[in-house]
């Protein structure tokens, strides 16, 4: 047993300093080949739990700095702990979606570590960055509108524009959260593919309309909203919290007014092209319609409405 261990170990260690190679050095599928970086972590700590895997996950830390220098360090750290969370999730057998949300708090943990690592060792703050990049668009923007005689903004809406841009940089803890969900989704989904191919697994998501958020995430989301009425200083670190706070809760519940719809849909054995249908207006109309799904997906939350449709979430 224990020289499986250290062949699979030294074989995913050796995979993962390949991929991460391509990564750095291969332009064209970079992209695709950080997805799977993930994946032969997940792999390890899967079939051996999450002592080994660090021990896995030390080898590869020295490795990639002598291979791929101390550059790829935020990347490996990143891919490493969102690896293993998902990893460790799967071998104590965790549900799809529960294992889903751990790997998000690794690959944010990761993010966080990359934000600090180049602002410390390359002296980058994203921040400042995200800023200097939004005032140049805009400055760009107003170039080609006196270019082209084009009727200018007034001062106010002027005004109006720099807020809803600022808005943006205050929501960068929201977009650290999103890019981490879709990074661990698709590593997850990944590795399931390839687990259930080496090992004779049957690792998957369950469909979609079975997706529930616990009743917590309202509790979290209108605490934040009764905290906005107190009108903390927009410049203070409560209002950047609980506005980021509010955001991702919302986008939560919003996906779960989505599951409600496919559940609906199934339960009431409606074609699937009423839910697509559905998602598809919501991000052309978004100011109008994400508001009532979200809506929705409060009242499934907090009032268990599938549950009175029928038979519980029927899979």
């Amino acid at each position: 047993m224990n020289s499986k261990k250290l062949t699979d170990g030294a074989m995913l260690t050796a995979l993962f300093i390949v991929l991460l190679l391509i990564a750095f050095f291969v332009p064209f599928i970079s992209t695709v080949a950080i997805f799977i970086l993930p994946v032969p972590v997940i792999m390890y700590a899967a079939r051996y739990n999450w002592k080994p895997a660090a021990i896995m996950v030390g080898a590869i830390l020295i490795l990639s700095s002598l291979f791929a220098t101390f550059l790829s360090l935020p990347i490996t750290v990143l891919t490493c702990l969102g690896g293993i969370m998902i990893g460790v999730a799967i071998h104590n057998g965790l549900s799809a979606y529960e294992t889903w949300a751990r790997g998000s708090i690794g690959f944010v943990i990761g993010l966080l570590f990359t934000f600090l690592f180049s602002q410390i060792v390359f002296d980058v703050n994203w921040i400042n960055e995200l800023n200097t990049m939004l005032t140049e668009s805009m400055q760009m923007s107003q170039n080609f509108m006196n270019q082209f005689g084009l009727e200018q903004l007034t001062d106010e809406e002027w005004n109006t524009v720099k807020e809803q841009l600022s808005m943006i940089t205050n929501l960068l803890p929201v977009g650290l959260a999103i890019v981490a969900i879709l990074f661990a989704f698709i590593s997850q989904w990944v590795a399931f593919k390839v687990i259930n191919r080496l090992d004779q697994k049957r690792l998957r998501f369950p469909p979609f309309r079975t997706l529930r958020f616990p009743v917590a995430l309202i509790w979290i989301y209108f605490l934040s909203l009764i905290v906005t009425f107190f009108e903390p200083d927009p410049n203070g670190a409560l209002y950047l919290a609980v506005n980021n706070i509010m955001w991702l809760t919302g986008i939560l519940m919003t996906l779960q007014g989505f599951s409600f719809i496919f559940f609906y849909a199934h339960q009431k054995n409606i074609s699937k092209a009423l839910p697509v249908l559905s998602v598809v207006l919501s991000l052309f109309f978004p100011f109008l319609l994400l508001y009532l799904v979200r809506l929705l997906g409060i009242i499934d939350i907090g009032f268990g409405l599938r549950d009175r449709i029928g038979d519980n979430g029927k899979k």
